[in-house]
Parts: C-alpha cells; sequence; structure tokens
C-alpha cells in the first residue's frame, strides 16, 4: 500500500496540465492539500478533480521567469493553506522551439535556461524556509539531460543537466534538515510536449525502439513521483530516476 500523505502541503510549481496535472492528482489522491502554478493552461478541472477527492487545492496564475512572482506563490500558498509545505515538486519547464547552434542566438539560450533552471532555484529557495524539516523536493528533469536530448534539443538537453546537478547538489546540502531532494528524468511519455515538438513518425520510431514498445504516460511519472516524495522513499537522496520504458540506462 503507498504511504499517506495525509494532511500534508504539497506545491506543485506547474501543476496545470499534463505531467503537472496528473502529479497534482496522485499527491491528492494520497492525502495531500495541493497548491498549484499554472501559466497558460487552464486549471479548474484539474482543481475541481483534486476537490473531489476531498482535498483543498488551490491554483496560482504565474509566469515562471518572474522570480518575484514566484516568491509570492510560494509564500501565498502557506499562508493560504495555514500551514507549512511538505512538499515541492517542480515540473515548470519547455524545450521553447527546436534549434541547432548555429540558430541560437543569446536570448535563446538565456531563456531556455531561465526557464528550466532558474525558476526551480527560484522555487526551492522560496520553499525551503516555510518547508518542514523531513520535507521532500521532487524535480523533473528529462532524459535529455543524459543523453543532449534530440535534434535542436541543445539547450533543453543542457538545461535539464543542470537540474539533474542541481538536484545532487541540493541533496546534499538540505540533508541535514532531512529535506530529501530527487529527480525523475521522463523519456518520451504521451503530452503536449510531444504534439507540439516532436512528429508522429519520430514519436512512433522512438516508441518502437523502446523495450516495451510504447510511449509513457504522465499518470506513471506520476506515480513514480508520489514514491519519491512519500515515506516509502526515506533513503532515497540525490538520484536521478529514470522513467523511460527501458530505452537508455543510466
Amino acid at each position: 500500500m503507498a504511504a499517506s500523505l495525509d494532511n500534508q502541503l504539497a506545491i506543485v510549481f506547474g501543476g496545470g496540465r499534463d505531467i503537472g496535472a496528473a502529479i497534482a492528482l496522485e499527491l491528492a489522491s494520497r492525502g495531500a492539500d495541493v497548491a498549484l502554478s499554472y501559466n497558460s493552461s487552464e486549471p479548474s478541472q484539474v482543481v475541481a478533480a483534486i476537490e473531489s477527492k476531498q482535498r483543498k487545492c488551490k491554483a496560482y496564475k504565474v509566469d515562471a521567469l518572474d522570480t518575484a512572482a514566484i516568491r509570492s506563490f510560494v509564500s501565498s500558498s502557506a499562508k493560504d493553506f495555514g500551514k507549512p509545505v511538505n512538499i515541492l515538486v517542480n515540473v515548470v519547464g519547455g524545450l521553447v522551439a527546436r534549434k541547432k547552434m548555429e540558430e541560437m542566438d543569446d536570448a535563446f539560450w538565456d531563456y531556455v535556461l531561465a526557464l528550466n533552471v532558474r525558476s526551480v532555484f527560484a522555487a526551492t529557495q522560496a520553499t525551503l524556509p516555510v518547508m518542514t524539516d523531513g520535507g521532500a523536493v521532487v524535480n523533473v528533469a528529462s532524459q535529455a539531460g543524459r543523453d543532449g536530448g534530440g535534434p535542436g534539443g541543445i539547450a533543453y538537453g543542457a538545461s535539464k543537466g543542470a537540474l539533474m546537478s542541481m538536484t545532487r547538489g541540493l541533496a546534499k546540502e538540505l540533508g541535514p534538515r532531512r529535506i530529501r531532494v530527487n529527480a525523475v528524468c521522463p523519456g518520451m511519455i504521451a503530452t503536449k510536449f510531444h504534439d507540439d515538438f516532436t512528429t508522429p513518425e519520430v514519436r512512433q520510431r522512438v516508441a518502437g525502439m523502446t523495450p516495451l514498445g510504447r510511449e509513457g504516460k504522465a499518470e506513471e511519472v506520476a506515480t513514480l513521483v508520489a514514491f519519491l516524495a512519500g515515506n516509502d522513499a526515506a533513503f532515497v537522496n540525490g538520484a536521478n530516476v529514470d522513467i523511460n520504458g527501458g530505452i537508455l540506462f543510466s
């Protein structure tokens, strides 16, 4: 039986759709109240689904490139729910566009790194003062952080590699507070990410190369995140856990 998260407060930074929404729902199904951020997505269905599980949920519109807005989101979450944070899941990030080295300029490179790394730094830094000792941080990295990403994904792969290294460093730094920091590294998951940036032909080819013969599901990533956030993973710290159907072994 999965570990209970009864009455814990989970912040899901980027919980409005796809993997983030699945994570928010999974944490709620295990008893957590959820504060989630969104930007371009519409979170009302996620909020309603969590509330149907008799858990509290509130959505906050946040620009992931605005550090002040991220800090306000975190402080408002703790204040609005009236309790400290137990779990932080950093989902925010994106490929933005596929660009080869010669196609990128400084502004594009900086944008991708800010979206995928600086945003997580800001959310984590803001959360630690209101997080209970013994809490958990789970970052959503990517297989791209291990293999460099697909065509035109250099900036994205570099940013996710940085996030994986940040996860290891934070795990050591926060260990004395018994705050565990881990990351998940999804491969090809059936989400809007690949709807937008990967052709059907490539998706079919990658799925065919995967030993399990298919793409992953957002709900499968969510189950792994919930495991890492709970006491069943009490001695897992600083891990970057692959979830890719076996197409890449670390």
